[in-house]
């Protein structure tokens, strides 16, 4: 679980979690087949389920687990900034804006610019990436207007 800079919590499902119920379940299931005392075989296609997803957890590296992590994090920070711009154009804008400097990676730096705004203050590189997004749109706003102003600064010029 996490807290946002609202102070709601927000909960994560873990890939590897879910690929642990499914081990323990596909486990539940052959142990029940075997001990039931009726049946002391567990069915081919159930073998092959069982194979199958063993697998696919066996597999599952770190990397792929941290690379899904980070897409939901994108995702949740995605939902964030909507939720605090509203109008489906500007967020767009938005979205676009942040995917160009920083490709939501909120521990970007890019010279003495950090984060998803790639904004200049060194107390901005400490916040937490739903703050990063609350200064960059207060910024914005101050500066442009509106996200698509923005947006079009910094397809003019390649920089906000």
């Amino acid at each position: 679980m996490n807290k946002l800079s609202t102070g709601v919590i927000h909960r994560c499902v873990k890939p590897v979690g879910l690929a642990q119920d499914y081990a323990h379940y596909l486990t539940a299931l052959v142990r029940s087949r075997l001990a039931d005392g009726t049946r002391h075989e567990v069915s081919r296609a159930q073998c092959m389920v069982l194979l199958a997803v063993l697998c696919l957890v066996g597999s599952t590296s770190a990397t792929a687990a941290q690379e899904v992590k980070t897409i939901t994090s994108i995702d949740s920070l995605k939902l964030y900034a909507h939720s605090r711009i509203i109008d489906y154009k500007q967020t767009q804008c938005f979205y676009k804006l942040i995917t160009a400097e920083s490709s939501w990676r909120i521990n970007a730096v890019n010279g003495s610019h950090y984060g998803l705004g790639q904004m200049k203050n060194t107390k901005y590189r400490e916040l937490d990436g739903y703050r990063q997004i609350d200064w960059t749109i207060r910024y914005i706003k101050g500066r442009y207007g509106s996200m698509c102003n923005a947006y079009r600064y910094w397809q003019k010029n390649g920089w906000h």
